[in-house]
């Protein structure tokens, strides 16, 4: 029989380099792709990587097209698209995005919007994990009503504790607060963040875990229940709460506590009847105990590290599994949790425009000079990485991500080394980007 592609046109609710990366799965499993841009994405090099691209939102306002159910299903609709893939951020994990979809007869790429109301609340995720048997962070059952209410939890917590949005990721409406007097200022900061990021503006409260690691593993189930993780990732180096550097596997784990947090992932995935692919995150402290911190139901940033030592596409696995294909499907190829071999170590960086004299704050501008140092065991995953793109202030200023990969840790390590110093980049800003980033490689000096 003929090739069958498992959707005929998927629209791409994102931007940038996760827009881009679903574009060229999809492309590669013979979908037409269909993307969505704002006025101020109008030149983004994500545009340009679809087969068809329509503007969203208006002028002025960069963020209200991308967060704009009914009028990205409406688009999708009239082109006549058979699925929308989501991508990370955004509306991800919006359980009325994904329910609208449905009521409309668009597949949506992720879990169904019971899954997502289950995982997107972190709160709501946190009574999830308990009622599944595993430990979570000391922190509040129910969202704050207000900072008075959240003052007197904290006192009661006893300091340091962490604030945080009850929705959305990538660090966004976190605070860490020391001290009852920056508790105010924290959580106006954090509850304005959250409103602007994900629609929602509410927050909670968790005891903070003195220098923990943060571990997550990845799974993946299919519409029969059929569930497998597929090793674990370690990110516990992060800037503002936002991760920059990933390894998988993780390093200096114990087999037994690697393995248990593990088994957790899955006995919680198979609890709610996970379908497509998540993240299970974990805090283990020096002890190695482990704490259910939360779970992002949805692609991650940092999924490459986990693709490069399984060998495994994720996002294509995400598009066939929406598309009710098995694991057990020769077009996936997981037939049990043993078929996942690790292959060998992952690391992956994020380049992106930021000034180190300024509190990393990020940089705009025009990309003059891009020279990316690519090469064997090096992959790309780009953003706005080009010779004239433009960064612009209004998103993340991701260039491009860097992956790594070799049989062992040290031979990736060196191998990321290599990229850095070897790449090229300098662009119209008030600091080059060359300079940026030629300490990078200090980070990998790290000995676990």
């Amino acid at each position: 029989m003929p090739y069958q592609p498992p959707f005929q046109r998927i629209l791409i609710a994102n931007r940038g380099e996760i827009a881009i990366r679903i574009a060229r799965a999809a492309t590669e499993l013979g979908i037409r792709t269909i993307g969505i841009y704002s006025h101020e994405d109008r030149f983004a090099l994500h545009r340009f990587k679809t087969d068809e691209s329509y503007k969203v939102g208006i002028k002025g306002q960069p963020l209200s097209g991308y967060l704009n159910v009914e009028e990205i299903v409406e688009l999708a609709k009239k082109i006549k698209a058979d699925a929308i893939h989501p991508g990370y951020g955004f509306l991800s994990e919006s359980s009325e995005f994904a329910e609208h979809c449905s009521k409309n007869g668009i597949v949506f790429i992720g879990p169904s919007s019971e899954i997502l109301q289950a995982f997107g609340d972190k709160v709501a995720a946190r009574r999830t994990a308990i009622e599944a048997g595993l430990q979570v962070v000391p922190g509040t059952k129910h969202p704050l009503k207000d900072f008075h209410e959240a003052k007197e939890i904290a006192q009661q917590m006893g300091y340091p504790v962490t604030l945080k949005a009850i929705s959305g990721g990538g660090g966004k409406g976190i605070r860490m607060i020391e001290a009852e007097s920056e508790l105010e200022h924290a959580f106006q900061r954090s509850s304005s963040e959250a409103k602007s990021n994900f629609g929602k503006a509410e927050l909670y409260l968790e005891k903070k875990v003195i220098s923990p690691r943060h571990i997550e593993v990845q799974i993946l189930g299919d519409q029969s229940g059929h569930i497998v993780h597929l090793f674990e990732r370690d990110c516990s180096i992060q800037r503002r709460h936002q991760k920059v550097v990933e390894v998988a596997p993780a390093l200096g784990l114990s087999e037994s506590t690697r393995a248990s947090i593990r088994e957790q992932a899955v006995k919680l995935a198979k609890h709610v009847g996970y379908v497509g692919i998540g993240t299970i995150e974990f805090l283990v402290d020096k002890n190695e105990v482990s704490y259910f911190l939360e779970v992002n139901p949805r692609v991650q940033v940092e999924h490459t590290v986990t693709e490069m030592i399984t060998s495994i596409d994720l996002i294509q696995a995400s598009i066939l599994v929406a598309a009710g294909c098995k694991l057990a499907d020769e077009k996936i190829g997981i037939k049990s949790q043993e078929c996942v071999k690790v292959n060998g170590a992952a690391i992956q960086c994020r380049i992106t425009t930021e000034d180190p004299l300024n509190n990393f704050a990020p940089d705009t501008g025009r990309i003059i000079a891009y020279r990316p140092a690519a090469g064997f065991g090096i992959r790309l995953d780009g953003g706005h990485g080009t010779s004239g793109g433009v960064v612009t202030p209004y998103y993340d200023s991701l260039l491009v991500k860097v992956t790594a990969f070799a049989k062992t840790y040290n031979k990736q390590r060196q191998k990321c080394i290599a990229a850095f110093l070897n790449l090229e980049l300098g662009g119209e800003t008030q600091y080059s980007f060359i300079k940026k980033y030629c300490h990078a490689p200090s980070v990998f000096r790290i000995k676990y």
